[in-house]
């Protein structure tokens, strides 16, 4: 996936946006592709669930394409995005709770036997996606939501403070602050394992 505009190039996501409202489908795929990691790692942040993040981000774009009729250019529309898309996954969080699911883990497979995966490399796995959520709880929303930006969206800092309508100083301070827990969690669990 493309990288995100600089914060200099924002017009760029206008430019497409523009085009959406007059029904142009590539201009949709263009701002797909270069928006669609930032999303999801927005979506990630607060959902915690991979293939949640998936659904909701897939949910932003719909709604995205069906609402492009209602932005009115304010040159933040990565704002205008990471705002449906907190309020798919609020939405996402509200059905989860009247509706929980069952999970493909709880279920039996018809063939015992079969293992997709070693069971050593299936119980390391999970003792690592444990710590890591482990880790990622130790953190407040807003340090976890930087961290998934900056991190799987490979935005920086400027750009993550234009797009969730902050000052540079407060993302800097926020981020360099979940990076000190996320250390200092680590190295905790690291001195217990000795």
């Amino acid at each position: 996936m493309n990288r995100i505009p600089e914060q200099k190039d924002q017009t760029v996501y206008d430019e497409y946006l523009r085009r959406m409202q007059q029904g142009d489908r590539e201009a949709f795929q263009s701002f797909y592709e270069s928006a669609a990691r930032a999303v999801y790692a927005y979506a990630l942040s607060i959902l915690q669930d991979p293939q949640d993040a998936e659904e909701a981000m897939q949910d932003t774009f719909l709604t995205v394409w069906k609402e492009c009729g209602s932005y009115a250019s304010a040159g933040k529309p990565l704002a205008w995005l990471f705002t449906i898309t907190r309020n798919r996954c609020y939405a996402f969080l509200r059905r989860r709770a009247l509706h929980p699911s069952v999970s493909l883990d709880s279920l039996d497979t018809e063939d015992p036997s079969w293992q997709p995966y070693t069971e050593d490399l299936a119980a390391e796995q999970s003792a690592v996606r444990d710590s890591l959520r482990e880790a990622l709880a130790c953190l407040t929303d807003q340090e976890r939501r930087l961290i998934y930006l900056h991190v799987i969206a490979s935005m920086k800092h400027r750009e993550i403070a234009a797009a969730l309508n902050l000052p540079l100083a407060t993302v800097l301070s926020h981020y360099h602050r979940a990076i000190k827990k996320l250390r200092q969690y680590f190295l905790k669990i690291t001195v217990k394992r000795k």
